[in-house]
């Protein structure tokens, strides 16, 4: 029951940003409720289905000292870790995987997993199924 109340819930945050800010959130998108979505820029935010953003994690789309607003997109079928930061104008490819603490600097590839900060590529071809996470493991 519990669970189900609280994905309720967070199905109706999902709802309320893309509603009221005008986010573009897939179907299936799971957020946590402590992640931190960009709200100086919320159309610039593309979410692909089925992915899923973990507590603490931060999606930016604007950078006030150099007056940038671009899009950030997150491909289908991602994880973006805890703690994790996404830079404005950053797109993250298809299936990939950004570990817990990362800070994505440059484009992530499709089937990638990244760590580090600045994130680096420390492992490709991966697949991944609903929420990133892994197939196969």
């Amino acid at each position: 029951m519990v669970r189900f109340v609280r994905l309720l819930l967070l199905s109706l945050r999902v709802k309320f940003l893309k509603f009221y800010y005008g986010m573009n959130i897939s179907d299936g998108v799971l957020l946590s409720s402590k992640c931190n979505l960009d709200k100086t820029n919320p159309k610039g935010i593309f979410i692909g289905r089925d992915s899923y953003v973990a507590f603490g994690a931060t999606i930016l789309t604007h950078d006030f000292v150099r007056a940038i607003h671009a899009n950030t997109m997150i491909g289908k079928e991602c994880f973006i870790g805890a703690n994790s930061i996404v830079l404005p104008g950053i797109t993250i490819g298809n299936n990939s995987i950004v570990a817990a603490g990362s800070l994505v600097s440059k484009d992530v590839p499709d089937n990638c997993i990244v760590a580090g900060n600045p994130a680096r590529i420390i492992k490709k071809n991966i697949s991944t199924k609903k929420y990133g996470k892994l197939n196969n493991v």
